[in-house]
């Protein structure tokens, strides 16, 4: 297959996804694969892989991109392979042209390949456009079977709920996450998807 028949799911703000792991099946390592329509735009969002202890590959497919990674930047055109050991490295990638694509591949060293958690909720993104939030809550419904009291999965699940006027679920399934990491309070504090709960009773401070 082709990169650009993977069709492309805004995640993170506005970052673009090919969900390339799922397409093809794949299970013994992560491979995505991210674009960016524009230049100026993120191709690589802000993260770094201390959660997941994952070593991770990034190689600039098309366009150019500047790479920062802690605080050393630099120029990536088109064949540049970054390959980042630490994962508590902070690393950080934009467009320099539109069209600008950056395959990842990651892994835990030492250990058997799992999917991740976040691929669950990136993916039930597809369906906000078309604001089909029954069918992003069920997916997600589904991702804490496999991920039990995942905190992503239950914070995204909240957003979904108070979108679809499900509030006391909402609420629920946004104080869990909170509780499990507090990093969600922080992330819930500008989020409007849940401003149809923010002032009701049980709404974390």
């Amino acid at each position: 297959m082709r990169l650009d028949e993977v069709e492309p799911v805004p995640v993170a703000g506005g970052l673009l996804w090919r969900p390339l792991r799922r397409m093809l099946g794949v299970e013994a390592f992560g491979i995505n694969a991210y674009v960016a329509p524009n230049a100026g735009d993120d191709v690589v969002e802000k993260h770094s892989e201390s959660r997941l202890q994952h070593e991770e590959v990034y190689v600039v497919v098309s366009g150019r991109a500047t790479f920062t990674l802690a605080e050393e930047s630099f120029d990536a055109p088109a064949g540049t392979v970054v390959f980042i050991r630490d994962p508590t490295v902070q690393r950080h990638a934009r467009a320099e042209e539109p069209g600008t694509s950056v395959l990842a591949v990651g892994g835990k060293p030492d250990e058997a390949y799992a999917p991740s958690a976040w691929e669950v909720y990136f993916y039930s993104e597809r369906h906000r456009d078309d604001e089909r939030w029954d069918l992003a809550i069920a997916e997600l419904e589904q991702g804490l079977v496999d991920y039990p009291d995942h905190p992503g999965i239950l914070y995204s699940l909240a957003c979904y709920e108070a979108l679809d006027g499900r509030n006391a679920a909402a609420l629920a399934h946004l104080q869990r996450a909170i509780e499990i990491d507090p990093i969600f309070a922080g992330y819930a504090e500008g989020d409007s998807d849940l401003d149809g709960i923010r002032n009701l009773p049980g709404f974390p401070a």
